[in-house]
């Protein structure tokens, strides 16, 4: 990573900083209404509770990116891309080598676009995927041969606009609860996914009734307490198998009772086998990685 940019990562605020008061990180050129950015990072790094003036695409060329902002948690796996709206608090957290490429959108350039009013995450086309790396390669390149006019580069912009309006939202989010309460079990079960108290266990640790709990968490989420925990299970085993780990491994210590009950639940969620889900983007992501070293 250039030092420039990791100078404007490391003014990122550190995790326990007041929510007020995450900084604003500059967002590429912001001369340009659609600029590119590219960063590399070690598996484990954080970059802490930000803020960008302009709507950001991040994209992994390789790794895998959980993104959380006070809304929620969402798992960015090969293959995919997190929409975040301008003026969102978030932070990121890498698992396994990342080579993290970002698109900067301003207002104008999004003025005729149908994109996302919310963070969420796309699938990304072979075309969008290349388009983001054309971006990211001509705004980080100096060499003379990635320069080009004017007139081609807005077409390359408007090409992508289509293509980022066109992809469609994965459902690799877990909606956070805000209720005090409700939130003090949703740290507990993201600490250790695998921990299998049942509903009236969990009212207990919170002090509050089962019923109101029962009650609140869809109020607050969308879901069942069950299918929540299922939902941050599901997405914290794609960080570990989006990296490598076995399935056997990574089923057993989610808490699922064997590999077969996980790989089921994964088919139902995913519509493929962890195997299937992963050969595909470990095939695109090495034919991505190599384009990047052209």
């Amino acid at each position: 990573m250039s030092q420039s940019r990791q100078s404007a990562h490391e003014s990122a605020e550190p995790p326990g900083a007041d929510r007020k008061e995450a900084p604003v990180v500059a967002s590429g050129d912001e001369s340009d209404v659609v600029s590119g950015v590219a960063a590399d990072f070690e598996s484990g790094h954080r970059l802490g509770r930000h803020r960008h003036r302009r709507a950001q695409l991040v994209y992994a060329v390789e790794g895998v990116m959980t993104v959380e902002t006070d809304e929620g948690l969402w798992v960015v796996p090969p293959l995919r891309a997190l929409w975040v709206p301008p003026g969102v608090v978030h932070s990121i957290r890498m698992t396994g080598r990342v080579q993290m490429r970002t698109v900067y959108f301003d207002a104008a350039a999004l003025a005729q676009a149908n994109a996302p009013a919310r963070c969420a995450v796309l699938g990304v086309s072979p075309l969008l995927r290349e388009l983001i790396l054309r971006i990211v390669r001509i705004d980080e390149s100096d060499a003379s041969d990635e320069k080009i006019e004017p007139s081609q580069r807005d077409r390359i912009v408007g090409v992508l606009l289509d293509e980022l309006c066109e992809s469609p939202v994965n459902p690799l989010e877990v909606p956070m609860p805000h209720d005090p309460r409700l939130r003090r079990i949703a740290d507990a079960v993201l600490a250790d996914p695998s921990d299998n108290r049942d509903l009236a266990a969990w009212a207990s640790f919170a002090g509050v009734g089962e019923r109101t709990l029962a009650r609140l968490f869809p109020n607050e989420t969308g879901m069942t307490f069950v299918r929540w925990r299922q939902q941050v299970r599901l997405l914290r085993a794609l960080e570990r198998l989006g990296v490598g780990e076995p399935v056997t491994t990574v089923a057993l210590e989610a808490g699922y009772s064997s590999t077969s009950a996980f790989v089921k639940l994964f088919r139902e969620s995913f519509g493929v086998t962890p195997g299937r889900y992963f050969a595909v983007d470990a095939a695109s992501a090495a034919d991505a990685v190599a384009s990047t070293r052209d």
